[in-house]
């Protein structure tokens, strides 16, 4: 990765962000300046002119401690890589949405990139392979959840029938939502996908 310093041009504007990846260590920090994307992560630093950028991968990724939670993984020419988080760890027991500054930060970046000419790959949701898998697995356990229902109202088992109908209600409404806005997409600099950002 690349070591330089962001010098931003005299009265240039900058745009910041950082969010704590865990509790134990040093929030990872983001800076917007007309030189280009500077960082510093976990005692590393750097800075990634605009045209060096390579590509952009939006996603929404929930975790059980934060359900609405996005990250944009952005890749440098030369192979390197940062994640960019729209959560950050406050105590054990909180991880804080940080929505707004996360949108802004993401609209700014590919403004900027935009202007400086960038011909970066931009892509929203899950890979088209991992896309196709978790629909493969998504499609067995509906067989198999529909088969078990059967054999429970075969069998008048009217309770777990009902427990099993509960399950799937359960299970559509959070798998489905990360399954609907993963859809694999690729996007141009003034259209980012809304349902990748907070």
């Amino acid at each position: 990765m690349q070591k330089a310093a962001i010098k931003p041009a005299p009265g240039a504007p900058s745009i910041r962000y950082a969010y704590k990846a865990s509790l134990i260590g040093a929030a990872h920090q983001f800076e917007l300046t007309d030189a280009g994307s500077g960082w510093r992560l976990a005692g590393r630093s750097g800075a990634w002119a605009y045209g060096d950028i390579a590509a952009i991968r939006l996603s929404f990724r929930p975790v059980s401690m934060q359900a609405h939670r996005f990250r944009a993984d952005i890749r440098h020419i030369d192979g390197g890589r940062i994640t960019i988080l729209s959560t950050s760890w406050q105590t054990s027991a909180l991880m804080a949405p940080q929505d707004q500054d996360y949108r802004a930060f993401m609209h700014e970046l590919h403004a900027r990139m935009a202007d400086a000419g960038s011909r970066a790959a931009l892509t929203g949701g899950l890979s088209r392979q991992t896309y196709a898998g978790a629909l493969a697995l998504i499609a067995l356990l509906a067989v198999a959840m529909a088969g078990l229902l059967v054999r429970a109202l075969a069998m008048r088992e009217f309770a777990g029938a009902a427990f099993i109908v509960g399950f799937a209600a359960l299970f559509a409404w959070q798998v489905g939502g990360f399954i609907r806005r993963n859809r694999p997409l690729a996007y141009s600099f003034d259209r980012i996908p809304e349902r990748l950002l907070p």
